[in-house]
């Protein structure tokens, strides 16, 4: 629903409220009479309390519909003296023109009208209608508010999602291209198979990723594809493990799309030395409606400021769990090996 849709619900609804109040108002003659029991209704005496009601009706138009604009833009002084001159113009003309001559007849007063008020009474009663009419403006101007603080923030959410999304490392891409163009010459036959398994990542990215859920097998292939094409970089001495369940379970396990990849490309990017040994595993368990995933990779002596910054390196999944899971979902790591760096990600499953 855009803006412009949602404002004429609230108007529309707003107005119907108004005019089912009033219409109640305006019947009060009738129930009047029944309740009395009288044989047949009177219509003089419905055309007297009507004319005791139409200054308050006339009072109430004037007021929503010329003075309430001036308290919703914070002209509170000119609305006030305009709400009491409006108020004191109308009883006072009634009270000069005296039109208590309609009730001259007692029993008429007694059956058909209201109360019979003095003027006094009549501008508090006034004042008093404008506050309730001002309430609820305002009060259909807070759903109104609020239907587009939610609409806003729904389209920031999204925005943010999407960024966060493709906040891959762009050198990830420049850098293996760079690794396949070197591999044209050693080895044509790797290369084609490099920018198969490049093009199948980016077809996730691109396409897959999309939607606001992917499952699981298409999220270990494009780990599997980018450790695949991470493993040109690097020479035999660093260990990659993948663990997943069977890809029956995981065609059945849906997740939003990319999530998994921020920590793996966090392990690559902090715990690979090309002077030391180095390893990741990842492991990835379906249980409890739960789906945890646990990135283990090497740390070395002199990588701490690495090590630091791979929090960092963590930002982007935080602010996306928060805006998917809210405080459903469970970030942690664990440093007390200082060989080891250790995070898990545990997030529920969705049925969706």
């Amino acid at each position: 629903m855009n803006i412009r849709s949602a404002f004429r619900n609230i108007w529309l609804g707003e107005n119907i409220l108004y005019a089912l109040v009033w219409a109640a108002i305006y019947l009060i003659p009738f129930m009047n009479a029944h309740l009395m029991s009288e044989d047949a209704i009177d219509f003089g005496k419905v055309i007297i309390s009507w004319a005791k009601i139409t200054p308050y009706f006339f009072i109430f138009l004037a007021h929503n519909y010329l003075l309430l604009p001036l308290l919703l833009r914070n002209r509170y002084g000119w609305y006030t003296i305009l709400l009491l001159a409006l108020v004191a113009t109308v009883f006072g003309t009634i009270e000069v023109l005296d039109f208590r001559y309609w009730q001259s007849n007692v029993d008429l007063r007694d059956k058909a009208s209201l109360t019979e008020l003095a003027w006094y009474w009549n501008v508090l009663f006034g004042i008093l209608m404008a506050g309730a009419n001002s309430m609820i403006k305002l009060y259909y101007r807070t759903i109104l508010t609020e239907q587009q603080m939610a609409k806003l923030q729904k389209e920031n959410i999204a925005t943010q999602m999407e960024y966060l999304k493709y906040q891959i490392n762009p050198h990830f891409l420049m850098n293996t291209l760079n690794n396949i163009h070197a591999m044209i010459d050693l080895d044509s036959e790797v290369a084609k198979q490099n920018v198969m398994e490049l093009s199948h990542m980016l077809r996730h990215i691109l396409y897959d990723s999309s939607e606001q859920y992917t499952t699981l097998d298409k999220e270990v292939e494009f780990l599997d594809n980018y450790i695949k094409l991470m493993k040109i970089r690097y020479i035999d001495e660093v260990s990659i493990e993948l663990n997943a369940p069977d890809m029956a379970i995981c065609r059945r396990v849906k997740l939003p799309p990319l999530l998994l990849i921020v920590l793996v490309e966090n392990a690559f990017k902090h715990g690979i030395s090309y002077s030391h040994k180095s390893f990741i595993r990842i492991s990835i368990s379906v249980d409890h409606g739960e789906l945890s995933c646990v990135v283990a990779n090497s740390r070395h002596n002199n990588d701490n400021s690495k090590t630091e910054r791979s929090g960092i390196g963590l930002n982007n999944i935080t602010k996306r769990l928060e805006i998917l899971f809210g405080e459903h979902y469970s970030l942690t790591t664990d440093t007390t090996d200082s060989k080891v760096y250790i995070v898990e990600l545990v997030i529920p499953l969705t049925d969706k």
